[in-house]
């Protein structure tokens, strides 16, 4: 049976500093909603205010972090503290790289009293895929000088367009025949007398592909290892620390400049780019959209904090 893919996708931008906050930016948090499933990728320092600000709601299922760098999970002490405030009882599951068990033991250990709810740890392996219903997200490794990770989230694919004509050509009567056909079902009708099967396959053009989204966190590029696993992404948000003057300190620091960031997006087939982490020494990010574009023919934004970007189906 096929899900009818329908779902919303969000990507609300509400972190996009880097190491050190700004007046407008704060550190690395971007928080994904799938239909009615909510997940946070990084978690800096104030994420829970801005989850306010936002008007997201705190109805996370599971943190994903990159990498253990303070500016990338410190939000997370305040927002199962808020939680806790607020009566959650579902388990909180936290994601990431090595280190990831003993994180989460450190932050049970610095609440006096105990949290309302659960806090579990799933330590990650490269290439590691977390199943969810309609969609998966895969653990890809980054390369920043510490264990680390990158997140692809892809759904699954959905089914192709329904052929109206052809069902009617067949003797299909319009109404819950249609959808039964839609969801993947085999049904038999009578026409001319005599009983026959019709099969998806039959009025149903071929799957096309979901939707999908690509998070680097911190990293240098590593895109033609990604590219099996990738490429054609609705969305690459990609490192972009620094503009390309200072190539040789991303190098240094184990950090991408913009326009690696726009190599990584043109290499990958990415149909959008969104420049995050910048460092806190630039006040205006002209110079960042500049030098992706040199490199890269599709949208670039460098998102403010508190912005949303709806991914919309491809057809």
């Amino acid at each position: 049976m096929f899900c009818i893919a329908g779902e919303t996708l969000q990507v609300f931008f509400l972190g996009t500093a880097g190491a050190m906050p700004t007046p407008n930016r704060n550190p690395s948090c971007i928080m994904i909603r799938r239909g009615s499933d909510t997940l946070v990728f990084d978690c800096g320092e104030g994420a829970q205010q801005q989850m306010m600000r936002a008007r997201t709601g705190f109805l996370v299922q599971g943190i994903f972090i990159t990498h253990w760098h303070a500016d990338h999970f410190l939000g997370i002490f305040g927002l199962t503290q808020t939680l806790s405030f607020m009566g959650r009882l579902e388990p909180l599951l936290i994601y990431g790289p090595e280190g990831c068990h003993e994180f989460v033991q450190s932050v049970r250990q610095l609440f006096r009293h105990r949290l309302g709810f659960p806090l579990q740890s799933i330590e990650l392996e490269p290439d590691q895929v977390i199943q969810y219903k309609g969609y998966e997200v895969r653990a890809l490794l980054t390369h920043h000088g510490t264990p680390s990770f990158g997140y692809v989230l892809t759904e699954d694919p959905r089914p192709g367009r329904f052929n109206r004509d052809r069902a009617i050509k067949l003797g299909i009567p319009p109404g819950p025949l249609f959808g039964r056909l839609q969801k993947g079902e085999t049904i038999s009708i009578r026409k001319d007398g005599t009983e026959f099967e019709v099969a998806p396959k039959d009025v149903m053009g071929p799957p096309r592909l979901g939707r999908r989204i690509v998070y680097t966190g911190d990293t240098r590029p590593v895109h033609w290892e990604w590219e099996a696993r990738a490429s054609d992404a609705d969305l690459l948000i990609h490192d972009a620390t620094f503009d390309d003057q200072e190539r040789e300190r991303a190098q240094e620091v184990y950090h991408s400049t913009a326009g690696e960031s726009g190599e990584a997006a043109q290499y990958l087939r990415a149909r959008s780019l969104a420049l995050v982490h910048l460092s806190s020494r630039y006040t205006t990010s002209s110079t960042h959209i500049r030098d992706a574009k040199m490199y890269y023919s599709g949208s670039v934004t460098v998102p403010s904090d508190l912005v949303m970007q709806d991914i919309p189906f491809r057809d």
